[in-house]
């Protein structure tokens, strides 16, 4: 009896405090606040597109600002709730962004009909892509890392919200700052790639959240 005893006060003196994981709702918070702050900082040094002031009082741009704004506090949600294996019994709220991106494509696709005439491309065309997967590296890189800390069983749809998640916040970015009208440009190099990176969020799910 007293070997026993003993082994349970070793065992005892030997447990580590686990900390207790944030909700979901608070950990979509933080995401969310991170994300700003980095939007706000990058605009800061870049600066705003040299329109702005004509650029929001054109409804279809104002419509697209908010619905991408939409899309990414609905997938910084959805990312924190596909973190934990039970997604906290929110099951409908882990897939709303695939309902307000099906809107956001929605209002994309009613900004490229009232475009007529149709706007002037402009000549770069990959640059921009390449602005956005830069500008979403680090909130991609934050966000696996945050959801690391937690036990996701659904590593697929995670990967997809994350990157979604980091990637409407390029986006957002280069909209804001970019002086550029065509929707069709906007449609073409912005968000068909950003659309492309979700799909291999996919997988990269499955490999970073492994465990």
């Amino acid at each position: 009896m007293r070997d026993f005893e003993q082994l349970v006060a070793e065992l005892a003196d030997e447990a580590s405090i686990v900390k207790r994981a944030p909700h979901p709702y608070l950990l979509s918070m933080k995401l969310v606040g991170a994300a700003a702050v980095y939007l706000v900082v990058s605009l800061a040094v870049s600066g705003l597109r040299q329109d702005w002031a004509q650029a929001i009082g054109r409804p279809w741009f104002v419509a697209e600002l908010v619905t991408l704004g939409m899309v990414f506090l609905t997938a910084s949600l959805s990312a924190s709730l596909l973190s934990f294996p039970d997604l906290h019994q929110k099951r409908g709220q882990a897939f709303l962004p695939l309902w307000m991106f099906g809107l956001f494509l929605g209002v994309v696709f009613l900004a490229w009909r009232a475009d007529s005439p149709a706007a002037v491309l402009p000549e770069h065309t990959i640059e921009c892509s390449s602005w956005i997967v830069l500008l979403a590296l680090l909130p991609t890189a934050w966000t696996f890392y945050v959801m690391r800390n937690y036990a996701s069983t659904h590593g697929h749809w995670a990967g997809g919200a994350a990157v979604l998640t980091a990637f409407s916040i390029g986006a957002l970015w280069l909209r804001l700052q970019e002086t550029n009208d065509s929707i069709v440009h906007v449609i073409e190099w912005h968000y068909l790639p950003m659309l492309a990176f979700c799909v291999a969020g996919l997988w990269m799910g499955k490999w970073a959240l492994k465990w």
